[in-house]
């Protein structure tokens, strides 16, 4: 597609060289020195309140800097990841990251150090009684934490070591080629044809795929192993009884909240186990292959361009919460959205978030189809989300990632439904299709990716993983998931390459939230269907409340009890409802 809106970037800084980027670059270090001595200050009693707030104040202020240069940076190196200038701000953003990552453990033991005077100030102090989880949080933090010394070498050695193999995976999954028809084709291009009407093109791309990632399996096996044993040394070393403990704290969900949902996904396989089954019906096969998971079904009129895209977004968004509408108006109207499919950009879609500017940015591939569409939607969701928390403090700011899909998701269901309302009967069943699509990964694959994390975890304990190992691995999961729905012999091994989460230290089990975001949107959209009359509101003030709470309470306050395993249930029956849809309009009976 031709003439995709770039996104400007000129409001947040001009160029990695200009005067803002390099001051701010210099004020993290300022900025640490001062608070150094704020910590180790000595105060008397009557002056600690003033002191604390002080304290909290510049920290969050780092916080706000340090984000809004590491996001300007990554964006810059996202959009081509040859970009040396953009190589070289990620790196001195990240070392400068090393200073923020010490000052908060010397900022943990402050806190813990005078646990007791904070907590009461946070019982009698209107300031800062809204502080009140998120100092408990850094305080419970001193007990997964080694020495400041150890902390600030394992920060270094993080950074030379772990992040280096993440951008190792980055650089070989956006650049990495193979030979096609005499033409050169990317892992995102040929993932691209998965969604191709012609079997034999999904199929040969997929084969040409998995060639590429054979080429390529031995520097990822050796990343994906650096990163791991990393993880869990730091993770052994910081008193965690295994990575997922740390996942959940930073989820902030507890075991219990995330075994209900779990439990109910794998009730709930066969439903979506009927869906495959319909749609392998539908498309005249015994049973499905890895490379038909996306075949298209049904068919839409006509392609959207980038425009009309943005105008039912606009449309759909503006009929649930004029808000809402407003806000993706002006993103489109100012360029916040980066959306061609170009060389050396990475593949996928994110939301990033430059605080100092309180504004968002978004990364998208769009391809004009309604797919396309949805994902611009989903991002606008996150984006829309730091618009309403964008005035409150860093601290305040900050929610989970179980919590951080809730607007995405619920923002592509908005779309999904406005666009099936007016739909003809082939395009409802490609929209159906493609939010059952959706809804398979978010809850099916994602459960075959966590079962594949959490065994390469306990195995990696023991040893290196060799490539093949990962690769069965990751065939096993699959089959547990995906079960009789799929070819055994078409899986896809190799999906421990294609995702990056699996490439961090600090997200580990970055799969789960994602199905918690999916059905925990599906759940409160069944809230807006019994009570529209002030939703909106509602909604607003449960975003607003995200970062401020455990997961729990949060989602509590939109009468959505997540402990039992009966509100995920009612979630997948929404999902549920589509497959009986599915099946009559695909005539299958199974």
């Amino acid at each position: 597609m031709n003439n995709l809106p770039r996104w400007n970037l000129s409001s947040i800084y001009t160029d990695t060289e200009s005067v803002e980027f390099t001051n701010d670059l210099k004020r993290i270090q300022l900025m640490y020195t001062d608070l150094e001595k704020l910590i180790h200050k000595d105060v008397n009693d009557q002056l600690f309140l003033n002191h604390l707030i002080q304290i909290l104040s510049s920290f969050e202020l780092l916080l706000d800097t340090f984000e809004t240069l590491d996001a300007y940076a990554h964006a810059l190196l996202t959009v081509n990841t040859s970009d040396k200038k953009a190589m070289q701000a990620v790196h001195d953003v990240s070392k400068s990251g090393l200073l923020v990552q010490q000052i908060q453990v010397e900022l943990v033991s402050f806190l813990y150090k005078y646990k007791d005077t904070v907590l009461e100030f946070v019982k009698n102090n209107s300031f800062l009684t809204q502080y009140k989880y998120v100092l408990v949080e850094l305080i419970n933090e001193k007990h997964h934490m080694m020495s400041s010394s150890e902390e600030a070498l394992a920060a270094e050695l993080v950074i030379s070591g772990a992040d280096a193999f993440s951008r190792l995976h980055e650089a070989i999954t956006s650049t990495g080629t193979i030979v096609v028809d005499g033409k050169e084709k990317t892992a995102n291009e040929l993932r691209a044809l998965a969604f191709h009407e012609k079997r034999e093109v999904r199929k040969e791309a997929y084969y040409n795929e998995l060639t590429l990632w054979k080429s390529q399996e031995l520097p990822l096996s050796f990343a994906l192993n650096g990163v791991k044993g990393a993880a869990s040394t730091l993770y052994e070393k910081r008193h965690y009884k295994d990575p997922l403990e740390n996942a959940l704290i930073q989820s902030r969900i507890s075991k219990e909240v995330l075994d209900a949902m779990i439990g109910a996904i794998e009730d709930n396989l066969g439903v979506f186990n009927r869906y495959f089954k319909a749609k392998a019906h539908h498309l005249g096969l015994e049973s499905l292959s890895f490379y038909d998971l996306f075949a298209p079904v049904g068919s839409e009129d006509s392609s959207y361009s980038f425009e009309e895209g943005a105008n039912l977004i606009v449309k759909e968004f503006s009929s649930f919460h004029p808000s809402m509408g407003s806000f993706a108006k002006k993103a489109f109207e100012n360029n916040w959205i980066d959306s061609p499919s170009v060389y050396g950009k990475v593949g996928g879609a994110y939301c990033t978030s430059f605080p100092l500017r309180k504004e968002t940015r978004i990364l998208c591939n769009f391809d004009g189809s309604f797919d396309a569409v949805s994902t611009v939607a989903h991002e606008l969701g996150h984006a829309y989300h730091d618009f309403i928390t964008k005035d409150e403090s860093a601290l305040l700011r900050h929610y989970p990632m179980t919590l951080a899909e809730t607007a995405s998701i619920f923002s592509q269901f908005i779309l999904f439904k406005g666009a099936l309302s007016n739909s003809s009967t082939k395009e409802s069943l490609s929209l159906i299709e493609g939010f059952l699509q959706d809804a398979s990964q978010t809850c099916v694959d994602i459960l075959s990716r966590f079962y594949f994390e959490k065994e390469v975890f306990e195995k990696r304990a023991k040893g290196e993983l060799s490539a093949s190992e990962l690769c069965d691995i990751m065939k096993d999961t699959q089959l547990k998931t995906y079960q009789d729905a799929l070819n055994p012999d078409e899986l896809h091994p190799y999906m421990w390459a294609v995702k990056g989460h699996y490439y961090s230290v600090e997200l580990p089990f970055y799969n789960f939230p994602y199905a918690f975001g999916q059905l925990f949107s599906l759940g409160l959209y069944k809230e807006y269907e019994k009570q529209p009359d002030g939703f909106t509101e509602k909604f607003d003030t449960l975003l607003n409340y995200t970062g401020k709470d455990e997961a729990a309470r949060v989602t509590l306050s939109a009468n959505c009890d997540i402990a039992q395993r009966e509100f995920w249930n009612e979630s997948i029956s929404v999902i549920g409802t589509y497959v009986d849809e599915f099946c009559n309009l695909v005539g299958y009976k199974g």
